[in-house]
C-alpha cells in the first residue's frame, strides 16, 4: 500500500490488475455507458496515489474502491449534464453492449435500469446492486435519507412495471 502511495509503477499495477473490473463495475452500473465506465476507471486509476494518502485502511480496500468508483462516476454524469446545459444539447448515452454469453433476464435488467431516470437509478444502483446505506448514499448523493429511500421506492415501482412484460 505505502508504495502505491509514492506511486511505484508495479504496485499500481498490480492494484488496477485487482480492482479494474470492479470499478468498471460499478461505474457501468452507474452511467449505463461502457465508454463512461472506462472513462471513470482511467480518472480512478490516475488519481490512485494521491487518493490513497486519504485511505485510512479501515475496512477494506475493495468497498473503498468502490465507493471512490461511485462517487466518481456521479460526479463525471453532473459535469457532463452541465456541460450538455451550458452547450444546449442533450446528454447522449450509449447504450449498453451486451455479451452473448449474458443471460437474458440480466440484459432486461440492465435494458429496464436504464430506462429509469438518473436519480432513480443511481439509488437503485448504489443500495440494491453496491449494497450501500440509505445514509450513505444520501451523503453521497447530497439528499435526505429520507429522499433515498423514496427515490428507491419509485425506482422499484418503475423496474417491477418494466420488467413484468418481459
Amino acid at each position: 500500500m505505502e508504495r502505491a502511495r509514492n506511486g511505484a509503477h508495479e504496485a499500481l499495477s498490480e492494484l488496477f490488475h485487482r480492482y479494474a473490473d470492479m470499478v468498471f463495475g460499478v461505474a457501468f452500473r452507474i452511467s449505463g455507458s461502457s465508454d463512461d465506465a472506462a472513462d471513470v476507471v482511467q480518472d480512478v486509476f490516475i488519481g490512485l496515489p494521491e487518493a490513497l494518502r486519504n485511505y485510512s485502511e479501515q475496512g477494506n480496500l475493495a468497498g473503498w474502491l468502490k465507493r471512490v468508483a461511485a462517487l466518481t462516476a456521479l460526479l463525471r454524469e453532473r459535469r457532463q449534464k452541465r456541460m450538455s446545459e451550458v452547450h444546449g444539447t442533450a446528454a447522449v448515452r450509449t447504450p449498453p453492449r451486451s455479451r452473448p454469453s449474458d443471460v437474458v433476464d440480466r440484459i432486461s435488467l440492465q435494458s429496464a435500469m436504464d430506462a429509469l431516470p438518473e436519480e432513480l437509478r443511481h439509488v437503485f444502483v448504489l443500495k440494491e446492486i453496491e449494497g450501500y446505506s440509505h445514509a450513505e448514499i444520501a451523503d453521497m448523493l447530497g439528499v435526505s435519507s429520507g429522499a433515498s429511500q423514496m427515490r428507491l421506492y419509485r425506482a422499484r415501482r418503475i423496474l417491477m412495471d418494466l420488467l413484468e412484460d418481459v
